[in-house]
């Protein structure tokens, strides 16, 4: 009989994210990014945090702010400002301008579902 194939070693990061993505509904893109990370990344959790929360945060503000100027401001010129506005008080590497890019996407996105969801048409 073979040896049964050991467990992998624990991983709270990652068990940590798939629980949130489940709950976020963003589970393909999670483990796409807990797949490319290296085995020897560590990530800091609070940081990582806190840059999502502020990106979706400043998304949501600057988005409000553009729409008295226009009625469909576009997710390029959105995510800009908050990459801009984010890089005053911190510097930002590749991956935290892929990671504002997502999360202003998704900010958006939940923005015009609940929109639509409430008929909405100026949030």
């Amino acid at each position: 009989m073979p040896d049964p194939v050991p467990d992998p070693v624990p991983d709270p990061v990652a068990e940590g994210a798939r629980a949130v993505a489940r709950s976020l509904g963003l589970t393909a893109d999670v483990e796409t990014a807990l797949r490319a990370r290296r085995p020897d990344q560590y990530v800091d959790p609070v940081a990582l945090a806190s840059l999502i929360v502020s990106a979706a945060a400043l998304a949501w503000t600057v988005y409000r702010d553009l729409r008295k100027k226009t009625d469909t401001p576009s997710a390029d010129v959105v995510t800009r400002t908050v990459r801009t506005e984010l890089r005053r008080s911190r510097t930002l590497t590749t991956r935290d301008d892929e990671i504002i890019t997502l999360t202003v996407q998704e900010t958006l996105t939940a923005m015009h579902s609940t929109q639509e969801g409430s008929g909405d048409a100026k949030t």
